[in-house]
Parts: structure tokens; sequence; C-alpha cells
């Protein structure tokens, strides 16, 4: 196989990403840098499905760089992705993303360029006492939304509104941002069919939950985290912190939270195919490939 610039594992949650990245880079003497959107926290482990014995002696970057609580970005995504894959390329090894954040993904293929952008106290203040709807239609003003990854709560609609202020107010910010396509990139994506993937999806809960995961969610509060933080990050962390906090029985957790999931996704199924029809080839592979014929497959592919 011709040497790619990049390899892509994707797809939706529950799919067996991971282990296929894993098998692969021991295939290709590779490293994996994660494209998960909550990997990144420490002390968020049952929760994001972080694994981290799957990996073994493969190395991996992109995940517990942040402490629970921060609310990274995609600037300081990109920003990261570029300084993990300069250091995996220069000791000659094979970058492999793996993830299913599909904004992380496809502004990585796309080669997306973006300035940081400061907090405006100002305009956070204004939109402190509006509903999540009323941020929604704000937002819509200035974008079309693909999905409701910026919306799902008011913290997370008020900071895409202030980034869009942001280059509205700076116009010439956009001449900066002109992407850089890789070309040379080979998409993987974990074929899974839907019945399948709810019956992973409902089998994985019950085991997180099992393992601890709301102990985890105490120990986090119980650390310092305040529990709008955790319920900022969405899932596993919104329906176990309102939980924990007395917002939700168990019941009520364990119900809303595994809808959540199965919603979640068919969103990012809905994200892959918007990246098909927006230009980005992705070849998928079913989920029930032996690694071996996965790493064969993937080896082959041109």
């Amino acid at each position: 196989m011709a040497r790619h610039s990049l390899i892509v594992i994707t797809g939706p949650t529950a799919s067996g990403k991971t282990g296929k990245a894993v098998a692969l880079a021991r295939a290709l003497d590779g490293e994996i840098i994660s494209a998960d959107s909550r990997q990144l926290y420490r002390g968020m482990d049952l929760g994001t499905g972080k694994d981290l014995d799957e990996y073994g002696e493969v190395p991996y970057h992109l995940i517990d760089i942040c402490p629970a609580g921060y609310k990274y970005n995609l600037y300081e995504y990109l920003r990261d992705y570029a300084v993990a894959y300069e250091d995996v390329v220069s000791r000659g090894k094979q970058p492999i993303l793996c993830g299913g954040t599909g904004l992380y993904v496809e502004s990585v293929l796309k080669g997306i360029q973006l300035p940081p952008v400061p907090q405006n106290e100002a305009l956070r203040a204004e939109l402190a006492t509006k509903s999540l709807d009323e941020l929604t239609e704000i937002l819509k003003q200035y974008k079309t939304l693909r999905n409701n990854s910026d919306i799902d709560t008011p913290q997370r609609a008020i900071r895409a509104i202030e980034i869009c202020v942001y280059y509205h107010e700076n116009p010439h910010l956009k001449v900066k941002t002109e992407p850089h396509p890789i070309t040379d990139a080979l998409v993987i994506g974990i074929d899974i069919d839907r019945d399948t993937r709810r019956e992973r999806i409902t089998a994985r809960l019950k085991a997180r939950l099992e393992a601890g995961m709301v102990d985890e969610v105490r120990r986090l509060i119980e650390g310092g985290v305040a529990p709008d933080d955790l319920i900022y990050y969405g899932l596993e962390y919104k329906f176990i912190t309102r939980h924990v906090i007395g917002q939700l029985s168990y019941d009520e957790m364990f119900t809303g939270l595994e809808t959540a999931i199965h919603q979640f996704a068919k969103r990012q199924m809905t994200w892959f195919r918007g990246m098909e029809r927006r230009g980005t080839p992705i070849h998928w592979l079913p989920y029930d490939l032996s690694d071996e014929a996965f790493v064969n497959t993937v080896i082959s592919a041109r």
C-alpha cells in the first residue's frame, strides 16, 4: 500500500473503532490520534469509553490532555492535532486518526484553520437569560445548523454565537481560515447495522454503569467540578449528573440516557453521510470483520 499521509478510522459510537485502529496501528507501525471530543478530559473515563487497556503498547495522542470541567473547542483541537500529527510523522510513524466526532474528523480532512476567538463577556451577559430555543434562533441567523451539536446546552449555544459574532465583526479573518484539504487521506468507516448498534449501545451502557460510572461522576463533583460543567458535556455526564444531584431517578436516568445515546449515534451517521455528500469519500467496512481481515482490506485499499 502506498503510504497515506493520514488514515482515518471513524464511525458511530459502539461500532468498535478503537480495536480496529489499534490492530491497524500494530500492522503499520502507527500511532493513534484521537478524534473524540470528550476523551480529552482527565478523570472522565467510563463515561467517554476510553478503554485505554485496548491500546496496549500502541501510542495514542489527544486523550487525557485537559482537566474535567474545561470547555475545549475546535480551535484548540486543530492546534493540538497539528502538533500531534507532526510529532508522529517526525518519528516515521503512520498517523491514524480514530474517533467519532464528525466535526473534528471533517475539519482535519478539510484542512480547516481557525484563529483563536476570545471570550465576549458583554455578549455572554446579554445572552445569559435567554432560553435554549431563543439561543438556537439567534445562532440560525449566523449559520446553517447541520445537526444540534452546537445547541444541546445553553453554554454550547452561547459559545457558538460568540464565535459567529467574532467572525462577523472581523471579516478579514476569513482569509486566514481558507481550508487546505488533505488530498491523500484514506478514510475508513466502521459500518454497523442499526439493530446491532442499538444492542451494543444498551449492553455497553449497562456494563459501564455496573463498572462504576455513577461513582465516577460523584468523584468528579466531589473533586470540585461543577455539576453544570459536567452537564455541558452531554450524554452520560448530563444524565448521570442530574441523577447524582437528585433531578432524576436511576430509572429515569437510564431510560433517558439510553435514548439519548441512540439519537447521538443516529446524528453521527447523518454527519458522516453529509461528509460524503460534501466530497469526502468514506470506505465502509463491516464492524464484524476480524482484525486480520480488516487490516488486510485497509492495506489493499487504494
